[in-house]
C-alpha cells in the first residue's frame, strides 16, 4: 500500500495547544487530513489555519473518541478511500511514522497498529502497566498476539463501519479490535517512535480509573460471545 491510498483522521477534543502542530505535521507529508472536532469548547475551525488538504468536521457535543473516529471513517468512505490512518491530536504521534504503518499493510481488511516504543523518556509507569494489562485481555479475546492494544495510532479499513460495536469512547478502540478479529480479519503491528511530553506539559483526556474500568467491562461483556455466540461474526 502507498501513502496516496490513505487519508488521515484526527479525532480531537480540547487539544488547543497541540492540534495545529499535529495537523501541520501531517500536511507536511502531502497527506490529506480530516480533523474531527469532538465538541471543542471553542470550535477548532476557528483556530486551525485553512488548507486545501484539510477537512474539518464537528460534533456539537462531546460523543467520545470512538464516535469521532467513526465520523471520520464515514467521510473517508464518502471520499472513495478504503483505508485511513487514525492518530491523536495531543502530539504524541508523529506523522513521520505513518509510512511505516502503511507499508505493513499487504492484504485486504487489515488493521495495522503502530506499537509505541516505550523505551523512551517520560513514559509513566502506570501507562506501562496499563498496556500490559490491556494487551493480555486483547490477545485473549481477539485470539491474535497484540503488543499495544492501547495505541491510537492505527491504519483502519473502512470495513470497520460494518462491525456491530456498542461502545463510543476510549473503550471503542478495544472493541473494534476484537470484533474485527472475530470476522477472521488480520491485526498486525509495527513498532513506531512516539513523543511523550513531560508530565506538566501532557494533555490527555484518558481518565485512568473510569476509562480503564470501561475497557475491562468491554472484555467482561464480550466473554459470552467469545465462547457461545462468536460464530455470528464469521
Amino acid at each position: 500500500m502507498n501513502l496516496n491510498e490513505i487519508i488521515v483522521v484526527i479525532p480531537t477534543y480540547n487539544n488547543d495547544t497541540s492540534i495545529q502542530k499535529v495537523v501541520d505535521d501531517v500536511l507536511s507529508f502531502n497527506l490529506k487530513a480530516i480533523v474531527v472536532d469532538d465538541g471543542y469548547d471553542t470550535p477548532v475551525e476557528e483556530t486551525l489555519k485553512p488548507h486545501p488538504n484539510l477537512i474539518i468536521l464537528r460534533h456539537h457535543i462531546n460523543k467520545g473518541k470512538g464516535e469521532a473516529i467513526l465520523t471520520g471513517a464515514r467521510k473517508v468512505k464518502e471520499l472513495g478511500y478504503n483505508y485511513f490512518i487514525s492518530l491523536d491530536g495531543d502530539g504524541q504521534h508523529l506523522a513521520s511514522q505513518i509510512e511505516k504503518i502503511v507499508q505493513a499493510c499487504n492484504g485486504e481488511n487489515q488493521i495495522i497498529i503502530g506499537a509505541r516504543n516505550f523505551e523512551i523518556d517520560n513514559i509513566p509507569n502506570g501507562s506501562k502497566f496499563g498496556r500490559w494489562f490491556s494487551n493480555f485481555w486483547a490477545t485473549w479475546d481477539a485470539e491474535q498476539e497484540i503488543e499495544d492494544s492501547l495505541s491510537g495510532f492505527r491504519l483502519y479499513p473502512i470495513s470497520i463501519l460494518d462491525l456491530d460495536i456498542k461502545t463510543s469512547r476510549f473503550d471503542w478502540e478495544m472493541e473494534v479490535l476484537v470484533k474485527h478479529a472475530w470476522k477472521k480479519r488480520l491485526i498486525k503491528e509495527v513498532t513506531i517512535e512516539c513523543y511523550y511530553p513531560k508530565p506538566e506539559e501532557r494533555v490527555s483526556h484518558f481518565k485512568k480509573f473510569r476509562d480503564t474500568a470501561a475497557i475491562v467491562i468491554v472484555h467482561i461483556r464480550l466473554l459470552p460471545f467469545k465462547f457461545f455466540l462468536k460464530k455470528r461474526y464469521r
